[in-house]
C-alpha cells in the first residue's frame, strides 16, 4: 500500500466494526446496529459531529473485536439519519466520505475510540492513462452488466456517466463485487490507477463467471424443461394407457424407481437407462414390448452389490462337517484348511475345488455342508449331459426365446454376489456342433478373468470374483486338460463296511425313521443284520442303495407297527429276509482249493473297487489266442505282452518252447456283458498263462494288480485303495501291487490292512514265485531281497490239496 505524499492531521473517532459489509466514499448505505458498544459509539458520534470510522471485521463472528481483529483501512462516514427500533437495535443512514487508515485504538469501554488517519487518493490529477483505464472499466462494466444481466438499466446509465476516476471506481467496487476480499482490496488501493487497474481486472474475471455461469444456467433450463416435458407428456401418455386398459406405462415407472436403487456398474445402468426409454416409447401391443421387459427385468433381479457375511469360524464348520458325514477325514481337513486360508486373505481368489470319487460317497453334501459352514447362500447347477454351450453364456438376444445361462440364472437364483456355486458331474460333459460347454467354464473358473463375466442374453460384465465355486465328478479322465488345470483335486475314497455301517446306524436310519413319520428309535438294526443288508443288498462304493434299503425297511416297519399296535421293532435276520425278500448280491466264496489257470484280479469301476476273476485254458490247436469277456483295446494288448514274455522266457519256466504252435490259447474273463479296459490287469493275466501252460495251481487267497512289460517289470497303478477294498470284501488275505505303490496304502484305512496283507513286487519273476502254488522249475528265478517287502512262505506240491487260504 502506498501512503499519501501529504501526511493528514489523525482524528480520534468512534468505531463502528461492520459484520460482511463495507462502506465505500461516495457511498450511501443503511444499516441495523445492535451490539451494545457500537450503539454507544453511534450515539457519541451524534453528540459530536456525526462523524463515525466504519470498518469491517476480519472475522465476522468476533462479538468484541480488537485492533488486530479490524481491516487496515476504513471509511469516515457521515451520520446522516437515526431510527430506533423495537428490541434495542437502531437503524442508520450513512453516506461514505473518505478513506482513512487505522492507526491505534486508544479506548475499548464503553465504546471503541480509534486514531484514524485520512488519506487522500494519490493520482487523482487526470492523464491520458487515467483516461484510458476510465474508458477500460466503462467497457468492462458494460461488457460484465450485458454478460450477468443483473445490473438494471437506470444503474449502468449512473456508472456510464461517471467520468471521475475515484468516484467511478469506488461505484462501481460498491454497486458491482459481492466478494467483500474484493471489496476491500479496492478500498485499500489509494493510487487511482492502481485501483481502476484492479477493478478492471475483477469486472473481466467476474464477467467470465456470469457467461459461464449463463451457459449453466442455461443447459440446466434446457433439461429441466425437457424433463418438464417428458413428465407432461408421460403423464398424458398414462392416462391414455390407462383408459385403454394398458397396463405397460405403469410397468414402466416401477421398473425406473427400482432402477433408480439398484447399485449397477456404469455400463449395466446406461443399458438399462436406454432400453427403458425404447419400452416407454413402444407402442401398445408391439411384440417387442415383452422382451425388451424382460430384458430390463433380468438385469434389475441380478444382485448387484449384495452380498452376505462370512462365518469363517473353524470349529463351527468342523461341527457343521461332522454332522451328517461320517468318516473323509482328509477330505474335512482340506475343507479346514480352505476355509482358514480364507480367513486369514479375506478374499476369494483361492483354489478351486474339484472332488473326485465314486457315486454316492456324499460329494455334493459335503460342498452343501461347506455352504452352511460358510453361512452362505448354495446353488447347484447339474453339468451331465450338457453340450450346448448357450447353457453356460446365454443365448444372444437376436434369437427367439432368449434366455441367459445358467450362471447368471444360478446368481439370480442366490440373491447374492457371493454364493457357493457348485458344479456337479463335471466329467458328463460333452460337446457337439453346438459349442462346447467346458471351454466356456474356462473363463467361469478363472478368477483372473471372471470378475467381468459376459452372458451372451446380458451382454453387460458381471463380477463372479466373489463367488465360491466347487465341482464334483465321479472320474477326471474325461476332463479336459486345460479345465482340469484350473482345479485342484481332493479324492473323496470309497467307504468300507464298517464306514457304512456306523453311518447306516447313526445317519441313514434315523433320518429314514423320521422320515417316514415314525417316533424315533421304533425301528432297531443291530449292527450284525445292518452287516448283512450291506452285503447282501448293496453293492456300491457310496451308500445310496444302503438309504434306499433302510427306507424300504422304514417302510414296512411303518404298516406293521399301524397293524399290530406295536411300539418298537427290532430287524432280525428273519425279519429281514419277510421285508427285503431273498438276498440280491451273492458273493463268490474264497476258493480253498488252489486252481490252476484262474487268478484274482482287481479292478476300480464307477461304484468303486471289484475283484475281477481272470480264467486262461489251453487247448490242442494250431496257436490261436482268442480273447473273451468284452475286453477294450489296453486290456487285450496287455494279454498279447503277456503271451511275448511268456514265449520269450519259456525255458526259465518249464514252459515247452513252442507251445504257441501246437496249442490255442483261450483267456476269458467273467461277466462279459460288462466292458473292461486298462492295463492294471496285466499280472493276473500273466499269471494265468504261466499257470494254465505249466499247470501249476495259483493260491486262491491271493489278488494282484499290476500293469507288466515286455522286460518283465510290473509298472504302477492307480485306484490302490478300492482295489484293496475289493479284496478285503471279498475275503482276500493278501494281495500283490506294484513296489512303486507302497506309498498309497497311507490312504487304506487301517481296517482293511489289518486283515489284508499288502506285498510289493517289482518283476514277473517275483510276482509267479509268491503267486503259484507248487514248486516251480529249477531254472527259475529267486525272489530279490526287497527292503521292508514282506516274504510269504511258497506251498509245496504236497500242501497244495491241504490249502485253507489262512
Amino acid at each position: 500500500m502506498q501512503e499519501t505524499s501529504r501526511r493528514n492531521v489523525t482524528h480520534h473517532l468512534p468505531v463502528l466494526p461492520l459484520k460482511g459489509m463495507m462502506v465505500f466514499p461516495h457511498m450511501v448505505l443503511h444499516f441495523d446496529v445492535g451490539r451494545v458498544k457500537s450503539v454507544a459509539a453511534l450515539e457519541k458520534a451524534m453528540l459530536a459531529n456525526q462523524k463515525i470510522f466504519l470498518v469491517t471485521q476480519k472475522d465476522a463472528d468476533a462479538e468484541d473485536p480488537k485492533f488486530e481483529d479490524l481491516a487496515p483501512v476504513g471509511t469516515i462516514a457521515l451520520v446522516k439519519q437515526v431510527l430506533n427500533l423495537p428490541g434495542d437495535s437502531i437503524r442508520v443512514l450513512v453516506e461514505g466520505e473518505r478513506r482513512a487508515t487505522l492507526e491505534s485504538i486508544v479506548q475499548d469501554d464503553p465504546y471503541l475510540l480509534a486514531q484514524v488517519r485520512p488519506v487522500k487518493a494519490l493520482g487523482a490529477r487526470v492523464s491520458n492513462e487515467l483516461k484510458a483505464l476510465v474508458r477500460t472499466a466503462h467497457e468492462y462494466f458494460q461488457e460484465y452488466a450485458k454478460a450477468s444481466q443483473r445490473v438494471s438499466p437506470e444503474a449502468l446509465r449512473s456508472v456510464m456517466s461517471l467520468d471521475k476516476p475515484d468516484q467511478l471506481a469506488d461505484t462501481v467496487a460498491a454497486n458491482v463485487l459481492t466478494q467483500l476480499s474484493d471489496k476491500q482490496m479496492i478500498l485499500e488501493k489509494l493510487d487511482v490507477a492502481d485501483r481502476l487497474e484492479t477493478l478492471c481486472t475483477i469486472l473481466l474475471r467476474e464477467k467470465q463467471l456470469s457467461e459461464l455461469e449463463k451457459t449453466v444456467q442455461a443447459r440446466i433450463k434446457q433439461q429441466i424443461e425437457k424433463n418438464q416435458k417428458d413428465y407432461y407428456l408421460r403423464e398424458q401418455l398414462k392416462a391414455i394407457q390407462t383408459e385403454l386398459g394398458d397396463k405397460e406405462a405403469t410397468d414402466v415407472d416401477e421398473l425406473r424407481e427400482k432402477l433408480a436403487v439398484t447399485p449397477l456398474n456404469d455400463e449395466a445402468r446406461q443399458k438399462a437407462e436406454r432400453e427403458l426409454e425404447r419400452l416407454s416409447h413402444m407402442a401398445p401391443g408391439t411384440p417387442e414390448i415383452g422382451i425388451s421387459r424382460t430384458y430390463v427385468e433380468w438385469i434389475l433381479d441380478l444382485p448387484w452389490g449384495k452380498t452376505t457375511t462370512d462365518t469363517l469360524d473353524l470349529k463351527r464348520a468342523a461341527r457343521v462337517l461332522n454332522k451328517d458325514h461320517y468318516g473323509l477325514e482328509k477330505v474335512k481337513e482340506r475343507i479346514i484348511e480352505y476355509l482358514a486360508v480364507l480367513r486369514l486373505k479375506q478374499d476369494m481368489r483361492g483354489p478351486i475345488l474339484c472332488f473326485v470319487g465314486p457315486p454316492g460317497v456324499g460329494k455334493t453334501s459335503i460342498v452343501r455342508a461347506i455352504a452352511e459352514a460358510v453361512n452362505r447362500k448354495f446353488v447347484q447347477m447339474s453339468l451331465g449331459g450338457v453340450r450346448d454351450e448357450a447353457e453356460i453364456r446365454g443365448h444372444r438376444r437376436t434369437y427367439v426365446g432368449a434366455i441367459p445361462g445358467r450362471i447368471i440364472a444360478g446368481m439370480k437364483q442366490a440373491a447374492t454376489m457371493n454364493p457357493v456355486f457348485l458344479f456337479d458331474e463335471i466329467d458328463k460333459m460333452s460337446n457337439d456342433f453346438r459349442g462346447d460347454p467346458a471351454a466356456a467354464l474356462l473363463e467361469v473358473l478363472d478368477a483372473e478373468q471372471n470378475n467381468a463375466f459376459r452372458d451372451h442374453y446380458m451382454e453387460l460384465p458381471f463380477d463372479l470374483s466373489r463367488v465360491m465355486f466347487i465341482t464334483t465328478a465321479n472320474t477326471m479322465d474325461t476332463i479336459p486338460p486345460a479345465l482340469l488345470d484350473r482345479l485342484e483335486i481332493i479324492e473323496v475314497p470309497s467307504y468300507t463296511d464298517l464306514e457304512k455301517l456306523a453311518i447306516g446306524k447313526k445317519h441313514l436310519l434315523p433320518k429314514q425313521i423320521k422320515a417316514h413319520g415314525l417316533p424315533p428309535k421304533s425301528v432297531t438294526i443291530q449292527d450284525r443284520v445292518m452287516a448283512e443288508i450291506i452285503e447282501g443288498f448293496t453293492r456300491e462304493a457310496g451308500v445310496r442303495t444302503l438309504e434306499r434299503t433302510l427306507a424300504r425297511i422304514a417302510r414296512k416297519a411303518a404298516v406293521e407297527i399301524l397293524e399290530t399296535g406295536a411300539g418298537q421293532i427290532s430287524i432280525t435276520s428273519r425279519k429281514l429276509k419277510e421285508y427285503l425278500g431273498a438276498v440280491r448280491f451273492l458273493r463268490e466264496p474264497v476258493e480253498k482249493q488252489s486252481v490252476v489257470g484262474v487268478v484274482n484280479g482287481l479292478a476300480v469301476t464307477s461304484v468303486g473297487g471289484e475283484t475281477l476273476a481272470v480264467e486262461c485254458t489251453i487247448m490242442q490247436g494250431n496257436g490261436n489266442i482268442q480273447l473273451t469277456g468284452k475286453l477294450g483295446d489296453v486290456m487285450q494288448e496287455s494279454a498279447k505282452a503277456a503271451l511275448s514274455w511268456v514265449r520269450a522266457h519259456s525255458d526259465a519256466w518249464g514252459v515247452a518252447p513252442a507251445f504257441y504252435k501246437a496249442h490255442d490259447i483261450h483267456i476269458h474273463v467273467p461277466e462279459g456283458a460288462v466292458p473292461k479296459d486298462g492295463p492294471s490287469a496285466g499280472v493276473a493275466m500273466i499269471t494265468a498263462l504261466v499257470s494254465a501252460l505249466t499247470n501249476t495251481p495259483v493260491l486262491q487267497n491271493v489278488a494282484m494288480t499290476g500293469e507288466i512289460t515286455l522286460r518283465g517289470r510290473v509298472l504302477p497303478i492307480g485306484g490302490l485303495k478300492e482295489k484293496l477294498l475289493a479284496a478285503y470284501r471279498a475275503g482276500l488275505t493278501l494281495v500283490l501291487i506294484p513296489h512303486e505303490n507302497q506309498k498309497d496304502l497311507e490312504d487304506v484305512p487301517a481296517t482293511v490292512l489289518s486283515k489284508i496283507r499288502a506285498v510289493a513286487v517289482s518283476t514277473v519273476d517275483e510276482l509267479l514265485l509268491r503267486a503259484l502254488a507248487a514248486p516251480l522249475p529249477i531254472a527259475a528265478p529267486t525272489i530279490p531281497s526287497i527292503v521292508a517287502t514282506p516274504e510269504i512262505p511258497i506251498q509245496p506240491a504236497s500242501a497244495t490239496a491241504a490249502y485253507t487260504g489262512s
